[in-house]
């Protein structure tokens, strides 16, 4: 695997090396830089041109959703992964808004953080257990149900998103499904535009609202 660039972003010292070290024992993680504030993570993340920010939400100077906006607005191609204590709806909804397609708490399992970049990494999203009812209920508050869309999914469609949902890669789609991966990503980007989403977060929680998975 090619090496995965990691940026860690918190405010605590004593958090970034607590998490570089977990991090250090995996062989293709490297990680390039620590900052402190959300200021400070942009300028890095503009300089080392990183795979992955683990992004704390409250910090000084540019708190971690409004530099997930801005890193991601820059560079699109970075994932950003919210590594928080906050458990709201309010502050899961606007950081998912806001471009990450991560968000996981401080408590999680040092191998469900490893694990947690890697799939990121391959192209998945990631929710802590505890926050995916949790998000849900705040889509639903906040967002109008797409019915219309959703019926525009064909069947295969509908299987390809409720896999999606429970965080499966496209290889692993391919596989369960006796297809390519050429198909499934196919299916995946007909899925994204009719049901107007922009990734696989948002891919997800529609599949949770209309109940072609199961939480």
């Amino acid at each position: 695997m090619k090496e995965i660039k990691v940026i860690i972003a918190d405010d605590h010292n004593l958090v970034r090396q607590g998490i570089k070290k977990v991090l250090e024992l995996e062989s293709s993680i490297n990680v390039v830089a620590e900052t402190s504030n959300g200021r400070e993570t942009i300028i890095m993340a503009q300089k080392h041109n990183p795979d992955i920010i683990l992004m704390d939400i409250n910090m000084p100077l540019v708190n971690g959703i409004e530099a997930t906006k801005i890193i991601k607005e820059k560079m699109p191609h970075v994932k950003i992964i919210a590594l928080t204590i906050h458990e709201d709806e309010e502050y899961i909804y606007e950081t998912v808004r806001s471009g990450a397609v991560g968000y996981l708490l401080k408590d999680v399992d040092p191998g469900r953080l490893v694990e947690s970049i890697l799939r990121v990494y391959e192209g998945n999203s990631v929710i802590h257990p505890s926050i995916t009812s949790k998000l849900l209920n705040e889509f639903n508050r906040l967002s109008s149900p797409a019915e219309e869309s959703y019926g525009e999914l064909t069947a295969r469609e509908q299987e390809v998103l409720g896999l999606i949902a429970k965080g499966h890669s496209n290889k692993e789609i391919a596989k369960s499904l006796f297809i390519s991966e050429k198909t499934v990503k196919n299916h995946v980007y007909n899925i994204f535009r009719k049901i107007n989403v922009a990734d696989r977060t948002q891919a997800a929680v529609f599949a949770i609202k209309n109940n072609l998975v199961e939480i």
